[in-house]
């Protein structure tokens, strides 16, 4: 099968910048990082009323930062789940956590999907948030509750070793992170071996 087969839904006129309810209850607000690998640009989801839960932050970008803080003016946030440790998802997590005092929960810093091989060099990639330190790491199956809502978290290594998604029990959604994309199919990346 290519790629010309498979329907992809490239479908998506939400603005940079503006807030957007997809569900009772959760929110979304597209930063302004639009490449090949994140189509339109990352999207943050808003989770919960009056006190909220924030998923994927996003990129260190100013503009989205005070986006996204704006969209939660006068409500509390409690948690923010970071579905992995790329730099267009885990960045703004510092920013936020110093704005808001959240709880910041994700699978673990990022890490190589293997060890290295003896004669291999570690590779230069500059897509990674190195720096990324959660406050407490989930397990898989390990549930969050907040105020209005249940969070669990879902082990889903493969586009990185540390990809975590997130179920919304009282909403029945799945936040996938970059593991299921409607526009395209995601990279997970194979090391080759000797």
């Amino acid at each position: 099968m290519s790629g010309d087969d498979i329907p992809f839904d490239k479908s998506f006129d939400l603005p940079p910048g503006k807030v957007e309810e997809v569900a009772p209850g959760v929110r979304r607000l597209l930063a302004n990082n639009p490449s090949p690998f994140t189509f339109r640009g990352t999207v943050s989801y808003i989770v919960g009323r009056g006190q909220v839960a924030i998923i994927d932050p996003g990129p260190l970008d100013d503009a989205h930062i005070a986006a996204l803080l704006d969209a939660v003016r006068g409500e509390t946030v409690t948690h923010i789940f970071v579905t992995h440790t790329h730099r267009d998802h885990s960045p703004a997590t510092p920013r936020l956590k110093a704005a808001t005092a959240a709880l910041v929960l994700a699978q673990g810093p990022h890490r190589a999907a293997r060890a290295l091989r003896i004669g291999e060099a570690p590779r230069l990639d500059a897509s990674n948030d190195t720096e990324f330190r959660p406050d407490r790491a989930l397990a898989d199956g390990e549930i969050v509750r907040g105020p209005g809502f249940t969070i669990e978290a879902v082990a889903t290594p493969g586009h990185t070793a540390n990809h975590m998604a997130f179920a919304y029990r009282e909403a029945n959604i799945l936040f996938s992170g970059d593991h299921v994309m409607a526009w395209s199919t995601p990279v997970v990346r194979r090391r080759t071996g000797r």
